[in-house]
């Protein structure tokens, strides 16, 4: 595969507080690449800067193998971008907001009702093509952002938390078009801050913290490389619970009234507790990129 990103030291500041500091990465043609991390991880500036909306401070970034500082205006007509925040046009309809976005490619007028048409269709807003976006659910209104980024029929869709305060159905329903798109090769870069989400669309992944990448891989082995296979959660441990653990040598968190801890051997592991051990409650199940994701990023809140 070719690189279709390729960024090295992307370094953002905003006064004394470094946003993205030195990072670097590649996006490979035809995959789905993920960025995660807490509020303030620098995910958000840094593909912000990818798709031109925030200058660089240092750093290189190629995209489709061009140099960005040289070839801005072209490379952006082969880019599409799905923002996190609502900016569709409330005073027109679904069908003017896409012919009036198409007007910022010059895309000719046969085409452009073409590529509406085969749009609404593709994300299900056919019988909504005259409804004011105003009137419009949250799930269409990602819909229909999504439908908009897709009429230059970029060859990288750049969706920033896609998904963001959408119920399940349409979180599923846009998860089907994503599906779709990739199994047509389009590449994607995607942040999100829902870990089921991450773990379902994307190929490989980074999670990033403070502006540094901490971790690079795919899903699955994350999980397997940081938490193993299995997370058994264990209410009220008993006294001697914690010594035991850290004697066996098994990987557990300590969050006071809970212990949560990662093995590969769960199933054994588990019926041991219960026979000894587990007292109050304790709970087997598979591992997660959540999982990776709290163990990395730690589980305080963040502003």
């Amino acid at each position: 595969m070719s690189a279709i990103i390729e960024v090295k030291n992307l370094r953002k500041s905003y006064g004394p507080a470094v946003a993205v500091d030195g990072i670097s990465f590649t996006v490979q043609a035809g995959e789905c690449f993920g960025l995660l991390g807490p509020n303030g991880a620098g995910k958000t500036t840094t593909i912000r800067m990818i798709y031109g909306f925030t200058p660089r401070e240092s750093g290189t970034l190629q995209i489709f193998g061009t140099d960005c500082d040289t070839a801005w205006r072209s490379i952006k007509a082969r880019i599409g971008v799905c923002q996190q925040e609502d900016n569709l046009d409330p005073d027109l309809t679904v069908r003017e907001n896409l012919e009036t976005f198409a007007a910022y490619f010059d895309i000719p007028s046969a085409l452009v009702n073409e590529r509406v048409a085969s749009l609404l269709q593709f994300t299900a807003l056919e019988g909504r093509e005259h409804a004011n976006v105003k009137d419009l659910s949250g799930g269409l209104k990602r819909r229909l952002a999504l439908a908009r980024a897709l009429l230059n029929e970029p060859q990288l869709l750049i969706l920033d938390e896609p998904t963001s305060g959408l119920d399940p159905q349409s979180r599923h329903q846009l998860w089907s078009r994503l599906d779709d798109l990739k199994k047509r090769g389009l590449t994607t870069l995607l942040t999100t801050h829902y870990m089921d989400e991450a773990q379902r669309l994307c190929d490989r992944l980074i999670i990033m913290d403070q502006g540094k990448i901490l971790v690079e891989g795919a899903p699955l082995d994350l999980i397997q490389e940081h938490v193993g296979k299995s997370v058994i959660e264990v209410v009220a441990p008993c006294a001697d619970l914690r010594g035991m653990l850290t004697e066996k040598g098994i990987l557990f968190e300590d969050l006071g009234q809970r212990l949560i801890l990662y093995s590969n051997d769960g199933e054994t592991l588990y019926r041991d507790l219960l026979a000894d051990h587990c007292h109050e409650g304790c709970m087997l199940r598979p591992a997660t990129l959540e999982d990776v994701f709290l163990r990395l990023t730690g589980r305080e809140l963040r502003e």
